[in-house]
Formats: structure tokens, sequence, C-alpha cells
């Protein structure tokens, strides 16, 4: 049993863009210490480049859904199984233009998603 009971969110996505962005705030932060626009436009396109990466992440399966999640979908290493269809009230899979109610994914879907999440989780491909 794990030390806690909620899944925190914590995804590759996540990860990767919070570094991408801590160093392109700090660059950002250093051009105003310096008075330098070239730091500060430099620091702010880093950004940029970490809002897409984990965007890109998220869409590929690396990033989880809004809301809760089954247990077998907690670990930082599984794939969102579900990701190519689009999640439920995201905001990036809406501008990607994908997305559906979690109401219209189907037994199937669903089934194909838990297997393949408890295979990742337990150290088998999936198949």
């Amino acid at each position: 049993m794990s030390a806690h009971q909620y899944d925190e969110g914590h995804t590759v996505a996540g990860w990767t863009g919070f570094g991408i962005a801590t160093v392109g705030t700090a660059v950002a932060g250093a051009g105003v210490c310096t008075v330098s626009a070239a730091l500060i436009g430099g620091g702010l396109g880093i950004d940029v480049v970490a809002v897409l990466v984990t965007w890109a992440l998220h869409l590929t399966g690396w990033g989880k859904p809004p809301g809760r999640r089954d247990r077998a979908q907690w670990g930082m290493r599984v794939r969102d199984p579900l990701a190519r269809a689009g999640h439920a009230g995201c905001v990036g899979c809406r501008l990607a233009v994908r997305g559906r109610p979690a109401e219209e994914y189907t037994d199937e879907e669903r089934a194909v998603g838990l297997r393949e999440s408890a295979s990742v989780l337990v150290g088998e491909t999936a198949g």
C-alpha cells in the first residue's frame, strides 16, 4: 500500500514542463535584474517552449486527464491509454480538437485502458 491514498497528478509531462519553465523563468528573472530585454525575451520564449512541450507530452499520453482516475493510472510512468481520443473537460485536448464526454467512452475502451495500465505497472508489455 502506498503512503498516500490520492493521485497527486505527478506526470512526465508535468515534471518536464516544470523543469523547462523553471529555466525560462530564471533566465527572464536574470534579464530583469540585468535590465536586458534579450534575456527577458529569451526567458519568455523558453516558457512558451515549456507550454508546448508539456502539451505535446500530454497529447501523447504522458500527461493525465483532469479529475479522478483509476488506481492503476496513478503511477508516474503509466501512459494514459485514452489520450488519443482526448479527455473530457481538458482544455489542451480541446485545443487539439480532441475530447469527448466521459460518458461516451465504451466499456471496451475503458477495459483496454485498464489492461494497458495494469501491464505497465507489473512490467509486462501490452499486447
